[in-house]
């Protein structure tokens, strides 16, 4: 090691001698009020440092100026790389990026260039070397002033510890005061075996010279043989999400709506020139066995079809996190490798988890206030949670008296230590994160005025409690008459006629009013054998081919001007079913209808020994115009 001389006392330009031979490394020290900084550069790229402007710059063989601020420069060294690491992964590192035009990252669809610098604190070996960096995200880059990015390496190379890939992820946790609870999932993910999970590692980040925050860095979801290992041929990566798929992105090439659930649908690899049409549709008709099995509840077929306890651990840590991104679909990641099963995961994006009030998203982030909230409810496969909504995809399988039963034993496998284990994990980052970088980061991000202590205990007794509501709720899951279904018989249809008053919008004062005994009658169902638990109400596209409800109801649907079950935003009319299944809430959106009547369709659906039998009501609604008179369209 050969320490140089103060910077403060250098006023030109000078060259660096013969580095890339006995000196590995240049460290740059910085000392100032908060903490102490050190950022490797690679010897190899440095061509010279020199005073500029009160800068001290060093200059880079790829024309890249990394800039540090002169005053708070406290030396300079040159250095061997150590061989030795303590490989400690829970401690806080520094990571310093610099980029090429010496601008900001603004943009989450264009890289630019940059040099990066990670000191890796004596647990690791550390890393500099050129690459890209640009923002990433949805809502979490749209919304909120800490962004989070993607940096691509230029070389593949490990970083604190991970396996050796090109692309990286920044997670700004920006709405997550403890920064844990990514964290958390990631490590129950570990512990309960779903492969390919991801990893922590925290950094302070710096992009040019200007102090980001805190920031988790970890994996990239992609196909790699070190991320998700899935084969070059015959490998498949997909992620449901709305985001992604063809409502929010119409034009994206890679997406689809599913067959059977019609779940929007993103395709992550085959990637690139890879992904042709005829791929995609591959992709989508592989994916509807699938579908259909779980349609069907023919959990022999589905087993045979998915990794049936990824499957069942993915639900069980949605529903624990009470992450309702589950319910859009948002971030859920499936993988197939050629002719092997379909797999659940990676596990992503847990920071709407945690009862997290969505009212309060932009400003005063609050969680942790009620651990009873369920997205799938007691009762899944009747989808009686907060989120009813929650794609029967994930539900159906409740159905099957052999799927609750694996249900209930997996979770009780891991219930009595669910906590205590992983939260030992959570105190290991915690004692790093408390020494500095948490009041760092929120003296840069003031956005809510919590303290870290208070919050992370808040956090740790929600998961205390969280686990005994879930175990008493999981044990409890009713287990039902599970007979196949060999056939489906359309018994009849009712007429129902509804007039909405379009000035009252949402909040009506009619009700649809199905007549009780005349259903019964035409499923062959007398009042005394009638069981309102083996009801399933479904509304029905024009086609007569099943939809999904996007209402709040337990049942319902919002339908389109062609009669469509769609959602929210799409939507003309909506239909809700609550604890009556025979009076159903309905309303019209004012913003978008401006027609004068609509009829819809909703079906119930009864099981009779191996039957299906079926009912359609088609409600015609009449929509009547604010002074009295009728809605026109115009």
């Amino acid at each position: 090691m050969r320490p140089m001389k103060k910077i403060l006392s250098l006023a030109v330009l000078f060259l660096i001698p013969s580095l890339g031979m006995a000196q590995e490394q240049v460290l740059v020290h910085i000392k100032d009020r908060q903490a102490t900084w050190d950022f490797p550069l690679k010897a190899d790229d440095v061509q010279s440092f020199g005073i500029q402007s009160s800068q001290l710059n060093a200059n880079m063989v790829n024309d890249i100026v990394v800039p540090f601020d002169a005053a708070k420069v406290d030396s300079v060294t040159f250095e061997d790389v150590s061989d030795v690491e303590t490989k400690d992964p829970y401690q806080v590192f520094q990571m310093y990026i610099t980029t090429h035009d010496g601008t900001d990252v603004t943009s989450k669809d264009y890289y630019k260039d940059c040099y990066i610098s990670l000191n890796a604190r004596g647990s690791f070996s550390n890393y500099s070397g050129s690459g890209q960096i640009r923002g990433r995200g949805n809502s979490s880059f749209l919304w909120y002033d800490k962004k989070p990015y993607r940096i691509k390496l230029d070389e593949k190379h490990k970083l604190l510890g991970l396996d050796k890939a090109k692309s990286w992820v920044l997670l700004a946790n920006y709405r997550d005061i403890t920064d844990l609870m990514n964290t958390f999932v990631f490590e129950l993910g570990h512990w309960m075996g779903l492969p390919f999970t991801n990893h922590t590692r925290y950094v302070e980040l710096f992009i040019n010279g200007d102090y980001k925050g805190l920031y988790q860095l970890t994996e990239q979801v992609q196909q790699n043989k070190n991320r998700v290992d899935i084969s070059d041929e015959g490998g498949i990566l997909v992620t449901l999400d709305v985001d992604d798929g063809p409502a929010e992105n119409p034009y994206g090439e890679d997406n689809f709506w599913s067959t059977v659930y019609n779940m929007p649908m993103a395709v992550k690899y085959p990637d690139d020139d890879l992904l042709t049409p005829t791929v995609r549709d591959s992709i989508k008709e592989i994916f509807a066995v699938l579908e259909n099995a779980i349609k069907n509840r023919n959990f022999h077929a589905a087993d045979s079809l998915m990794d049936m306890t990824s499957f069942i651990h993915y639900l069980q840590i949605q529903e624990y996190i009470y992450n309702v991104e589950l319910s859009a679909p948002r971030s859920i990641f499936m993988h197939k490798d050629g002719d092997g099963k379909w797999v659940m995961g990676p596990l992503w994006d847990f920071d709407a988890g945690y009862d997290f009030d969505w009212s309060h998203m932009e400003t005063n982030h609050t969680f942790f206030t009620d651990y009873r909230e369920t997205v799938m409810g007691s009762n899944p496969y009747k989808r009686n949670g907060n989120y009813n909504y929650v794609p029967q995809f994930f539900t159906n399988l409740f159905g099957c008296k052999e799927f609750v039963q694996r249900y209930k034993e997996e979770w009780n496998k891991y219930a009595d230590s669910i906590v205590t284990r992983n939260w030992a994990v959570m105190e290991k980052y915690i004692a790093n994160l408390d020494q500095g970088s948490m009041t760092r980061d929120a003296a840069r991000w003031p956005i809510r005025e919590k303290n870290f202590s208070t919050e992370v205990e808040k956090m740790h007794q929600w998961l205390v409690n969280r686990a005994k509501y879930m175990t008493e709720l999981i044990n409890n899951i009713p287990e039902p008459d599970d007979t196949p279904i060999h056939d489906e018989t359309l018994c009849g249809t009712i007429t129902c006629e509804v007039t909405l008053d379009k000035d009252k919008g949402y909040s009506q004062d009619v009700q649809v009013q199905v007549d009780r005994g005349k259903v019964l009658e035409l499923l062959g169902v007398d009042e005394s054998s009638f069981s309102p638990a083996k009801v399933t109400i479904i509304p029905l596209f024009a086609d007569g081919s099943d939809g999904q409800n996007h209402t709040n109801g337990v049942y319902g649907g919002w339908f389109n001007e062609d009669g469509d079950p769609l959602t929210w935003s799409e939507g003309h009319v909506y239909i809700e079913v609550y604890d009556d299944l025979f009076n159903w809430t309905c309303g019209v959106h004012p913003q978008n209808c401006y027609d004068d009547a609509h009829t819809v369709t909703m079906q119930f659906q009864y099981q009779v020994g191996s039957t299906l039998k079926k009912v359609n009501v088609a409600v015609h609604f009449t929509i009547k115009n604010q002074g009295g008179g009728w809605w026109w369209g115009w």
